[in-house]
């Protein structure tokens, strides 16, 4: 747990502390007239938990998950698996808060939930994002940060110019190919193999 989640929300982590069955656990907002895209999680070690704290209590703030449409309220929660394709939309003026938890999924053979809890304890660390100043960000997004930076960069000079663009990125994906693949075949052949 983020030691900025234990200083301002003491209870929570204690609450969700306590529950070993919870491998996440995040408050997130959904702005008024937004829209998150659709999208599914393609990890399906977890259950996705949402109970909503502070809502619009409107069914024009809902999710839509494989179809089925949620709206959320006050209190209520909803447990689906995010690996159906879900979207969600805030049609409001008012913002939504809810309490977001990944929930272990119920597995029945004991390997594989012992590989599940693995992935779960080390993977959940990995992403973690930093809330405040102290906060430890996790190892996959310090590399997503760098990507987005190049992919901000990629961006730019599409602006500037596509044809260079795309010239750069066939270029950089070559060169990524010949690091993996061509490099170690080059080096077998001239080593004689």
């Amino acid at each position: 747990m983020l030691p900025s989640a234990r200083e301002l929300c003491p209870k929570t982590v204690e609450l969700v502390e306590s529950m070993p069955s919870i491998n996440a656990a995040m408050f997130t907002l959904l702005a008024p007239n937004s829209t998150l895209v659709r999208h599914r999680d393609s990890f399906a070690g977890s259950l996705r938990y949402h109970l909503g704290l502070m809502t619009p209590n409107s069914d024009e703030c809902r999710i839509s998950v494989d179809g089925q449409i949620y709206s959320w309220r006050d209190g209520e929660d909803l447990l689906f698996d995010e690996t159906y394709i879900h979207v969600a939309e805030n049609k409001t003026e008012i913002p939504r808060v809810i309490l977001f938890c990944d929930v272990e999924r119920p597995l029945s053979n004991s390997v594989v939930r012992g590989i599940n809890r693995f992935v779960n304890r080390h993977w959940v660390k990995a992403t973690a994002s930093k809330n405040q100043e102290g906060d430890k960000v996790g190892l996959f997004n310090r590399f997503f940060g760098l990507i987005y930076k190049v992919r901000l960069m990629g961006k730019a000079l599409k602006a500037y110019n596509r044809r260079l663009h795309y010239l750069v990125k066939y270029v950089l994906f070559g060169g990524a190919l010949f690091l993996i693949f061509g490099l170690p075949i080059l080096r077998h052949l001239t080593a004689g193999g």
